[in-house]
């Protein structure tokens, strides 16, 4: 089955700030766009893996990890999985940018989050 990616706008690239999280709305989906030190963005779904839930846009950013700011779990912003001890995933999304323009992917399946330099 072929999964067909579409992009939406989501801002200009100096709408997110190093090392924060920013919740956009998409599609009737709410994505947490983080950007590192390193000057990559990347997109997961806005919501905790931990049973209780919970926004991961408030999450601190260290490098490629975000932590939950609830939980405290860590994240990594590149696949979504969570790291030992605790397990979980959050589905990522891919990240587009193209002359100062930031867009976010969105299929109807899981898709790996891609970074992307800046």
């Amino acid at each position: 089955m072929n999964k067909t990616v579409k992009y939406y706008p989501a801002g200009s690239l100096e709408d997110y700030y190093v090392q924060m999280g920013r919740a956009v709305q998409i599609e009737g989906h709410e994505i947490a766009v983080f950007r590192t030190t390193s000057g990559e963005l990347y997109a997961l779904d806005n919501r905790s893996p931990h049973p209780k839930g919970g926004p991961l846009a408030e999450g601190m950013v260290s490098g490629h990890f975000v932590y939950d700011p609830l939980y405290d779990w860590k994240i990594d912003l590149r696949d979504g999985f969570v790291q030992a001890p605790d397990h979980g995933e959050v589905r990522t999304h891919q990240v587009l940018i193209e002359e100062g323009t930031v867009s976010i992917g969105m299929s109807s399946g899981h898709e790996q989050g891609i970074g992307t330099s800046l």
